[in-house]
């Protein structure tokens, strides 16, 4: 058969579609000849397969894996994968079956056309839908065969250099995806040159304009900073070999990307971003690497803080470096990175770096150790539910290296940014954490809840019979965490859940000083109906498992129910969260709307709304299952009672003065108490009924202003030491 016609437009080769040609050179620099013809074998194969196929670019379609197999060609893959990324469409689009590649290239290559299929034929509800049950499929493919996600990477990648040809829309869709999952993938994976690359194609396909405003601005100033980089370098390499110290020092440019994700992050101009620069040391040994950070210490002075040890601790992707930021001349921060050239190889290329391939032997390095621990424990989220849940359950584990805790031991465990002591637990094994009682963090106890930080030790006491809190899911972060309490609440047995969710019930139809057998039939049916279920059965379990909370479901069954003590409830206020629920305002400090506020579920009266500073919340957060996460939705067309104190000079109508001040500002006042200190000063306490926080705010800068006016708070009740009501006073937080 004659494939010239097919194979000639790869010959010339370029970076967008680099040819067959090229690709066959790269291999041959480390591939054996009788592989090397294998990889020309596939190129043949599929330019046959893919005969009369375009792409949108116009050019032969077999032009695209050929460009992905190049890509990892010069990750010095093997064979199979290089193979499979130039067959990887094939299956999807041609008429060749698996079996006919099995036979011809083998059943690994086979396996992994198939393990990189797209899911384009597949139908989904919505587009969100698509996306995530293809990224699902993906990675659970991943964890059999780690060089899917490795020819996925590298098919990504030249779409990203050839997106052009796509319509806006589409490409901008596409670039979105590439930022948000094939980039951190990458990173992930250690492929730092990959996910660079994907990071700016990505940047320039969702954001052109932004990317050719800061491109155009950077090569303004290039030239500056590259001579005043080259003065630092030589100042270091001669303070590097003064101290005997072989090494190669090297000037680099962060991407436009990386830029840019600081300028936003930290709100700044690009004139404000010094270390758009920095520098690179390259030595032999890693004990090299101590020795020439304290030489670059000694020419330019560190900056406090910033030094972080990724050699000691490396990164849970295997990347180790020394990373350091000094004062440059005119106090110009430089930062810098001291690694050796094994660690080098590793930051660049990653996982590929340590890809050593025998035939029905793969063997596995300690960085492809830790990938896999993190691919397999992908297979636990199949419990997530749906594959939208699943996305963003494993988007979470995308960026991991925030937070390095100890175990007693001395052990290091990675775990994401906000990580709590539950997630520390979890990551250790699941049923330490199905059976965690309490914690010690630096030989404390700690609450479960609390939010680790970097270098901590971490201690998990566990009992005989514990079981995990259903609250918990409320606050952990992991999706190992997460998955394992919801499995374990899945797996209560459902007559447990309905006895449960029975007692909740009544509990809470109770404070009606009613039982169910009270509410009608028809009530319940409509109840029923309106919740989506089958039979009280079906209610009792959902109530018992934590997915209806009992309260709410009482209020849908006792629509306009009168409350234990005989009173009518009150109307449904504007707090998201509490829909149908009775809802208090606490006295001890009278939260108002645009008020932080926190929810607890009190027996007898509701939902009591606080605000988030009252020193009385601290005894509830000892009984977290009575938390109700809620938010103001907008200021209702009502108005709430707030308290302050007025400090004063003792004198005559003062008290009359600062009453016609709050009316001036059209606050009503509904009660006033005066406490004469001494003969000079008094305090005036004021109960006033006001809108939100705005009027509160405009009424204490009116009185403040005032001549005899000497400090004005806001009071917060607390309760004192013996356990009697006491009074927290506090700056008034009402003007901002």
């Amino acid at each position: 058969m004659d494939y010239a016609s097919s194979l000639r437009g790869l010959l010339p080769g370029g970076r967008r579609t680099p040819g067959l040609k090229e690709l066959l050179a790269s291999a041959g620099e480390y591939l054996p000849a009788d592989q090397v013809g294998r990889i020309r074998e596939a190129a043949e194969f599929g330019a046959s397969a893919h005969q009369g196929q375009k792409r949108l670019s116009g050019e032969p379609y077999i032009a695209h894996p050929v460009a992905a197999a190049s890509i990892l060609a010069d990750l010095r893959l093997d064979t199979d994968t290089i193979v499979a990324a130039i067959l990887h469409d094939v299956i999807e689009d041609t008429p060749t079956p698996k079996d006919q590649l099995a036979a011809r290239f083998g059943a690994d290559v086979a396996e992994l056309v198939d393990g990189v299929t797209k899911l384009d034929q597949i139908k989904f509800k919505s587009r969100e839908e698509a996306q995530a049950e293809s990224f699902r499929k993906m990675l659970l493919a991943m964890v059999r065969d780690l060089r899917v996600i490795l020819v996925k990477l590298a098919d990504r990648t030249h779409n990203m250099r050839t997106i052009e040809a796509m319509a806006p829309a589409r490409r901008r869709a596409i670039a979105r995806e590439t930022l948000e999952i094939y980039a951190p993938i990458a990173e992930r994976l250690g492929l730092y040159s990959m996910k660079l690359e994907l990071e700016d194609l990505g940047f320039k396909a969702l954001y052109p304009r932004r990317y050719a405003v800061l491109e155009r601005t950077l090569k303004r100033a290039r030239g500056n900073q590259k001579e005043f980089l080259k003065k630092i370098e030589q100042q270091l390499k001669a303070a590097l070999l003064k101290n005997d110290i072989q090494g190669e020092v090297e000037t680099r440019e962060k991407h436009l990307y990386s830029i840019y994700k600081k300028m936003h992050r930290k709100r700044s101009l690009l004139n404000e971003i010094v270390d758009v620069y920095g520098i690179r040391i390259i030595v032999d040994r890693p004990d090299t690497c101590y020795r020439a950070l304290g030489v670059v210490h000694a020419v330019f002075k560190p900056m406090p803080g910033r030094f972080k040890d990724y050699i000691a601790i490396p990164r849970v992707n295997g990347y180790q470096s020394l990373h350091t930021t000094l004062f440059g001349p005119n106090g110009v921060p430089i930062e810098v990175q001291l690694r050796t050239a094994d660690m080098h190889r590793v930051a660049e290329s990653g996982i590929a770096a340590h890809w050593k391939y025998k035939a029905g032997d793969p063997s596995e390095s300690a960085q492809q150790d830790r990938t896999r621990e993190w691919l397999s424990s992908l297979v636990s989220l199949q419990e997530a539910g749906s594959s939208e849940e699943f996305l963003e359950s494993v988007k979470v584990d995308l960026f991991p290296d925030k937070v390095y805790v100890f175990t007693p031991k001395g052990q290091i465990l990675r775990l994401p940014s906000g990580a709590t002591v539950v997630d520390f637990a979890y990551t250790v094994h699941t049923d330490i954490g199905n059976r965690c009682v309490a914690a010690k963090v630096d030989r404390r106890l700690t609450p479960l809840r609390t939010v680790l930080r970097n270098g901590q030790t971490v201690e998990i006491i566990t009992a005989k019979g514990a079981t995990p809190n259903p609250s918990w899911v409320n606050f952990v972060v992991t999706a190992k965490a997460r998955t394992a309490i919801r499995h374990y609440l899945k797996g209560l047995r459902r007559t447990e859940a309905i006895a449960l969710g029975s007692r909740l019930l009544s509990q809470a139809l109770r404070e009606f000083g009613l039982t169910l057998d009270d509410v009608k039939p028809e009530v319940q049916r409509a109840a029923l109906g309106e919740l989506g279920l089958k039979d009280l059965d079906e209610l009792y379990e959902k109530v018992g498992l934590g997915e209806r909370l009992a309260p709410l479901v009482a209020r849908r069954l006792l629509p306009g129910a009168p409350t234990a003590d005989g009173k009518a409830a009150p109307a449904p206020l504007a707090i998201a969260g509490t829909e149908g629920l009775l809802v208090n305002y606490a006295r001890c400090c009278f939260p108002i709307p645009y008020d932080p506020i926190f929810a607890f579920l009190s027996t007898g009266r509701g939902v009591v709304i606080h605000r988030e500073n009252c020193v009385n919340v601290e005894d509830y957060r000892k009984h977290p299952e009575n938390w109700l996460p809620v938010s103001w939705q907008s200021a209702p067309d009502r108005l709430f009672s707030s308290e302050i104190r007025v400090h004063v000079v003792n004198r005559t109508g003062v008290l009359a003065a600062v009453a016609a001040a709050i009316a001036s500002t059209e606050t009503n006042i509904d009660h006033v108490s005066i406490d004469e200190q001494d003969a000079d000063a008094a305090v005036l306490t004021f109960e006033l009924r006001v809108r939100d926080r705005r009027q509160l705010a405009r009424l204490v800068r009116v009185i403040r202003r005032m001549p005899d006016v000497t400090r004005l708070t806001r009071t917060i009740a607390a309760r004192a030491r013996d356990g009697h009501p006491g009074e927290h006073e506090g700056e008034s937080d009402a003007s901002g």
